[in-house]
């Protein structure tokens, strides 16, 4: 009898084991059901059901065409998305949060669309070591305010590394594109091949704490500011190889509470509606081969300094 009790017991542990057990890699399916295990022949349906049952820093992945959820990301993950349509579709909501202390979290392959709703941004970056956004679409959040923002970074620690690249964010029609506005620390932000347009305000806000690398990025059609704007004396930024166009201006330095520094090289900067470079604060240096040409108001860096 006690040798039959304890073969039941451990049964009992194996059972619960594998029943809570998560895997390093998951799946979703537009077909799949989140009471599934989440493998690749009985994928889940949705990403807030397979994150509860993928490892920290493991991966989900997607296996078809589908809308997946949005999404709270509380731990080292990746979400990738390649080689099918994978979406979510965030109607009044945040498409992903990304409060994760020390983690690093990589979306890669992904759709988020706002769908025109007022309320809710496409990723807010509330607590990370890192995030890496890559070939992400970001599209129609309208709201204002803490609402309607492509990608917002409110983070407090230091030394935060956010790299986006290859990636598209269009219709943030009342808001920015990118907005950074670490409440402490510092943010590292490299924007590299990332097209920002039809933005109700600026393209890129550095609100300050950030230091941001833009390369090989197209910053247009955003009406009421500029291609690039950054405030306060903590907020740096290295432009080159760009397009800033068709904005309310090129790049601004605002007035409000600094001197932020931009270092230009190799942009094209033409045709925004107000200065190719408005400069109410802080520093913009030339380092060569910039293109300023076709806008209304000021059009020289405060310096210019040869290459070498």
């Amino acid at each position: 009898m006690g040798l039959f009790r304890l073969f039941f017991a451990a049964l009992l542990m194996t059972f619960a084991t594998g029943a809570y057990a998560q895997a390093t890699r998951t799946w979703v399916s537009g077909v799949g059901d989140d009471a599934n295990p989440c493998s690749r022949t009985a994928p889940c349906k949705t990403f807030a059901g397979a994150i509860s049952k993928t490892a920290t820093g493991g991966e989900i992945n997607v296996l078809d065409p589908g809308g997946f959820g949005a999404l709270n990301i509380t731990k080292s993950i990746t979400i990738d998305g390649a080689g099918t349509q994978a979406s979510i579709l965030a109607l009044n909501t945040n498409g992903i949060i990304v409060n994760a202390p020390a983690g690093t979290v990589n979306l890669r392959n992904l759709s988020i669309n706002g769908a025109n709703g007022t309320i809710g941004n496409g990723i807010r970056i509330l607590q990370a070591a890192a995030v890496n956004i890559d070939n992400v679409t970001l599209m129609n959040f309208v709201g204002t305010g803490t609402n309607g923002r492509g990608i917002t970074i409110e983070t407090s620690t230091s030394a935060v590394a956010i790299t986006i690249s290859n990636s598209s964010i269009y219709n943030m029609n009342n808001n920015y594109g990118i907005h950074s506005s670490p409440t402490a620390g510092n943010v590292v932000l490299s924007v590299n091949n990332v097209s920002i347009s039809r933005s109700g305000l600026s393209g890129i806000q550095l609100r300050g704490l950030t230091d941001a690398t833009i390369y090989r990025s197209a910053l247009t059609h955003n009406r009421n500011g500029a291609g690039v704007t950054l405030e306060l004396s903590t907020a740096k930024a290295t432009i080159s190889n760009s397009l800033l166009s068709n904005n309310g201006s090129g790049v601004t330095n605002a007035a409000a509470g600094g001197a932020p520094a931009v270092f230009l090289y190799g942009n094209t900067i033409t045709q925004n509606t107000g200065a190719g470079l408005f400069i109410a604060s802080g520093t913009m240096t030339s380092l060569g081969n910039n293109l300023i040409r076709g806008n209304v108001g000021n059009e020289v860096p405060t310096t210019t300094i040869g290459t070498q």
